[in-house]
């Protein structure tokens, strides 16, 4: 992202407290993303990668992918940490690969506010393959890149979503999802109103 570009937050800043998740498997953008969407919103950005347990880090690190055990309480802990963010600053965003859609229904439940997603998706398994073997000082091998693609599962029309190409440049990516972001939440604004 350009370095000189100044943030511009979302109209309608009294809507609704809302939560961000950027999500996709490995090596599709999430965090880069997800950190500039927040520097644009000007609230935290969570790093999911960070809630994992030490645990869940050792298996990811021998190569093993992680199963739902593992990452039911992973997701809870995200959640509780959007909520915390959004208390201060409105709104909250984190990356978070939110695979299946069972992993998305429980954030979107736990996190107690409405829940936006950002969908980075890829048909170039090659390019997240290059991606992650190029990644330096992270847990996660190029080898479970499989693993998450197979268990990725589409979004349902009914998901609060939008879906981007990962490959896009990082500057258009950020304009399309505050674009798609604005309008959603103008909208929840607008419906606010109507219900006062």
């Amino acid at each position: 992202m350009p370095p000189s570009s100044e943030p511009t937050p979302i109209p309608g800043r009294d809507a609704p407290r809302y939560a961000i998740i950027v999500m996709g498997v490995s090596g599709s953008g999430k965090s880069t993303l997800g950190a500039e969407l927040a520097r644009r919103l000007r609230c935290e950005f969570l790093e999911g990668d960070a809630f994992h347990s030490a645990d869940s880090v050792a298996k990811m690190r021998s190569g093993q992918p992680l199963d739902d055990q593992d990452r039911w309480p992973w997701l809870d802990r995200i959640a509780a940490g959007l909520q915390d963010a959004a208390r201060t600053d409105g709104t909250a965003v984190a990356a978070c690969s939110a695979l299946k859609r069972a992993y998305r229904d429980r954030l979107a439940r736990a996190v107690g506010m409405p829940l936006l997603f950002v969908f980075l998706d890829t048909k170039d398994s090659g390019e997240l393959a290059r991606r992650l073997v190029h990644r330096a000082d992270h847990y996660m091998p190029a080898s479970l890149l499989a693993s998450q693609l197979d268990t990725l599962e589409a979004l349902g029309p009914d998901e609060r979503a939008v879906t981007l190409d990962a490959e896009d440049a990082p500057d258009r990516l950020c304009a399309e999802a505050l674009a798609w972001i604005g309008r959603e939440m103008s909208g929840a604004a607008e419906n606010a109103r109507r219900r006062s």
